[in-house]
This record gives C-alpha cells, structure tokens and sequence, in this order.
C-alpha cells in the first residue's frame, strides 16, 4: 500500500482526456483559441462558404478568406471583451456572443443576417445603405467587401455573460458600411 496515493492522478492505464472545447459548427478550439492546421483549413472553408451563400442571395461577390487578418481577429476574440477593436478604417468588423453548447459561428452569422428584415431598400432617397440596427447584415453582403477571417473565444464566466460563452469576430477588408452607400 502506498501512503502518499493522489485520487486526482490517473491509475496505470487509466485514459486521461484533455478538456476540449467545441464550438456548435463541431470545431475544436482549444483553451487558448488556437486551432491546429487541419482544423483551420476546415475552419476557413466553412466560415467563407456560409458567407458566401449569403452573400449569393444578395448578388454580392465571393469573399475569399483573409489570411493577414486572421491572427489580430483571433486574439482579439481571445480577450473576451465585447467591443469593437480600433481598426481604424483597415476592416470591418462584426461581433457577437453566445452561451450553451449550440452557439458558435454559424448561429453568430444567422443573427446577422437576420438584421435584413430591418434593412430599408428604398429610403426616401431611394439609396440604400448603412443604418443603425443593420450594420453586421451590411457588413456581410457588402459588395465591395473581398476578404474574411472569423474567429472565436471560449470566454470564462463573468467576462461576456455569467456564465461561459463563445465569442465570434469576423473582419472584413476592404470594409464596408458607408452611410449612403450599399456597394
């Protein structure tokens, strides 16, 4: 019998699982935020193919994924603070939050483009563009915007929400949500 056994250390041939974290698209992300190459590679197909299906019924253009952008947005998702960064005109950015097992990427571009039911096509100068409510809808289908890079946080309790929730950021380039402007 040994005295100094430790319960919390796995017995010989015990499995030990890592904790892993998912977003609800079945991306892994690890606690730092950092995906490994071959889930990245997946992980740009399926942020830029979501765009783009969107983007279709709107008659813009294909985006093509950002690889310059990619590093800032991820470690501004992984600082859990539910602001826009200071971009400075160099991209757009949309960003939203969630909790529970089902949020991540996909829900986040949902809500966004659920913003279209609030868009007005024909305002009184019959040219539509950018309006408070509706700015991550234009964001995403603004035509003249080329590239993406999306990323998420797994945020602790207490940073966004109470309790733990994913944090996804997408940046645009060239930006787009110019006020009178929907090109």
């Amino acid at each position: 019998m040994v005295d100094d056994f430790d319960p919390s250390l796995p017995e010989a041939g015990e499995i030990v699982f890592e904790p892993m974290h998912f977003d609800a698209d079945g991306f892994y992300i690890s606690e730092d935020g950092e995906m490994d190459a071959a889930i990245l590679t997946d992980w740009k197909t399926d942020v830029v193919k979501q765009h783009n299906a969107y983007r279709a019924q709107y008659g813009a253009p294909a985006l093509t994924w950002s690889d310059a952008l990619y590093p800032g947005t991820q470690q501004w998702a992984n600082q859990c603070k539910f602001q826009h960064s200071n971009g400075q005109g160099k991209y757009g950015e949309n960003l939203a939050a969630g909790t529970g097992g089902s949020y991540g990427f996909s829900s986040a571009l949902k809500s966004w483009m659920d913003e279209a039911c609030k868009f007005l096509y024909f305002e009184s100068n019959n040219h539509p563009g950018f309006s408070q409510g509706t700015g991550h809808f234009t964001q995403v289908v603004w035509k003249s915007s080329k590239q993406v890079a999306c990323a998420i946080g797994n945020c602790r309790g207490g940073t966004i929400f109470q309790q733990p929730s994913k944090y996804v950021v997408c940046r645009y380039s060239p930006p787009g949500n110019f006020a009178g402007r929907y090109a």
